[in-house]
């Protein structure tokens, strides 16, 4: 299995937002976790579409663009116009999957959908041959700095089981306080994209960061 990097730019230095993602993908990271929330679904506002399309056109990272919004539908074609390669959005925030998931590959890019700590992961069951990727929430959306839920790595077995099932072959991603130290118990319940915000992101150390996350893939 493929082992994917995804460090959360919610933690970079705004200030330095170009140097800060050009550090990550020097030290590995193939991805960026963009979250845009809406203030509505969860309750924090951050960055939007300007922002991502002033990023793409300073990096050639793949953009993990995680829409933590009401009604994602909505906006799917303007964000996938601005520069992102994967479309994530809440199963608590739309019933939209079929057109989101078509208009997302149509424009030959990947869709997911995440899901909260609360919510099961038997629910995605009819919706799963449209993923590419499911994202497993460890903390609370809305907020970085939360401490790993480690007994969401139940939901990760469930949706690992689940597509071998199904036969199908979508990541499933984690995000939520994930470090060098409970990242190893996130891929061995099945695992393959880690986020990660803070763990990533230091001043001065990011390069460094980001290449231990790498080194240590290469150990699993």
């Amino acid at each position: 299995m493929k082992y994917i990097l995804s460090p959360s730019i919610l933690a970079a230095d705004f200030a330095r937002l170009g140097a800060d993602t050009a550090e990550a993908v020097k030290g590995g990271a193939e991805w960026l976790h963009i979250d845009v929330m809406d203030g509505m679904f969860v309750p924090n506002i951050s960055l939007g579409i300007p922002v991502i399309k002033s990023l793409r056109a300073a990096s050639d990272a793949f953009f993990d663009v995680h829409l933590m919004i009401d009604r994602p539908e909505r906006y799917t074609k303007a964000f996938l116009s601005a520069g992102a390669d994967l479309i994530c959005v809440h199963y608590e925030a739309t019933e939209d999957f079929e057109t989101i998931a078509k208009d997302v590959h149509e424009a030959g890019k990947l869709f997911a959908i995440a899901l909260k700590p609360a919510t099961p992961a038997g629910v995605l069951k009819p919706y799963l041959h449209l993923c590419d990727m499911v994202l497993v929430m460890t903390v609370e959306p809305g907020f970085g700095g939360q401490k790993f839920m480690a007994d969401m790595m139940q939901k990760v077995e469930a949706l690992s089981k689940m597509r071998d099932e199904m036969s199908l072959t979508y990541h499933i991603q984690v995000d939520g306080g994930i470090n060098l130290e409970n990242v190893g118990v996130a891929t061995d319940a099945g695992a393959n994209v880690i986020v990660a915000g803070s763990a990533v992101f230091t001043p001065g150390k990011t390069e460094e960061n980001a290449c231990s996350f790498i080194k240590k893939f290469k150990t699993i």
